[in-house]
């Protein structure tokens, strides 16, 4: 399972909120929506996600093995 509980850690480390993100760095809603509900993105999405908050791939997503 991949979870982005990483990245609601980074932000908040890196003192960003929701509304940040969305009216300075230019996240959708959407997004926001879908990491928050663990749903996919794309891998656009998450370099645009690290390219923005320069962070690597592990502050953005965390993969455990399926039960």
């Amino acid at each position: 399972m991949i979870t982005f509980e990483p990245f609601w850690e980074t932000i908040k480390e890196k003192n960003v909120s929701q509304y940040c993100l969305i009216n300075e760095y230019g996240f959708s809603r959407g997004t926001l929506d879908a990491m928050r509900k663990n749903n996919s993105v794309t891998l656009r999405t998450i370099n645009d996600i690290c390219n923005k908050l320069n962070c690597d791939i592990a502050d953005v997503i965390k993969y455990s093995p399926d039960k």
